[in-house]
């Protein structure tokens, strides 16, 4: 099914030249991120969060059984999960 209204070519004849329609979105994001700040608020500790993100894999990956800690480990040489700690998953 054609377009009801198709594009011309450029070297068509009558066709107009594309123009740049440049957009400056400068001043939105400016006002995003600092929406994100104030909605973090003042009490926002990225440090502790990315503490707290380590403590979780760890937990994550405490404790696992043999088949389990070669299966991780097999996921760690193939590039899919980071490497932690001395090579093996959290104890």
């Amino acid at each position: 099914m054609a377009p009801h209204d198709p594009v011309p070519s450029p070297d068509a004849p009558g066709a107009s030249a594309l123009v740049d329609f440049p957009v400056d979105l400068t001043s939105q994001e400016v006002l995003r991120r600092a929406q994100v700040m104030e909605a973090l608020g003042p009490h926002w500790d990225p440090v502790e969060v990315l503490l707290g993100e380590e403590a979780a894999y760890d937990l994550l990956y405490s404790g696992l059984d043999p088949q389990q800690q070669h299966l991780y480990n097999a996921l760690v040489t193939a590039g899919v999960l980071p490497a932690r700690g001395n090579g093996r998953a959290a104890a």
